[in-house]
C-alpha cells in the first residue's frame, strides 16, 4: 500500500479523550504525527466530525476533524497546533 502521510507516524499507546459539545470520551491515541493521529474508541457512532482530543498524559489539547472511520479507528487531522494545559 503506498504511503500518502506527509510526516511519519510514531506508533504509541496513551490514554486520551475526545472532547466535544460538553462531553467527553475516552479514547486511546495509537500512533500521532504533526498532522494528524488514530484513536480507538468503543462506540465512533458518538465521536462528532470535530472535536478537541485532549491527552490524559499532559492534559496538552488539539483541536481535530476526522478524515476516516474503520471499525473502532478513527483517523484524524489535526487542525491546531498543539496547546499545553
Amino acid at each position: 500500500m503506498e504511503e500518502k502521510r506527509k510526516h511519519l507516524r510514531t506508533d504509541i499507546n496513551e490514554p486520551a479523550y475526545v472532547s466535544a459539545g460538553g462531553s467527553v470520551m475516552r479514547c486511546v491515541v495509537r500512533n500521532i504525527s504533526q498532522e494528524g493521529a488514530a484513536i480507538d474508541v468503543d462506540n465512533p457512532a458518538f465521536v462528532p466530525a470535530r472535536f478537541r482530543l485532549v491527552m490524559a498524559s499532559d492534559s496538552s489539547t488539539r483541536d481535530c476533524t476526522v478524515i476516516w472511520i474503520r471499525e473502532k479507528r478513527i483517523g484524524l487531522a489535526f487542525t491546531s497546533p498543539a496547546e499545553a494545559n
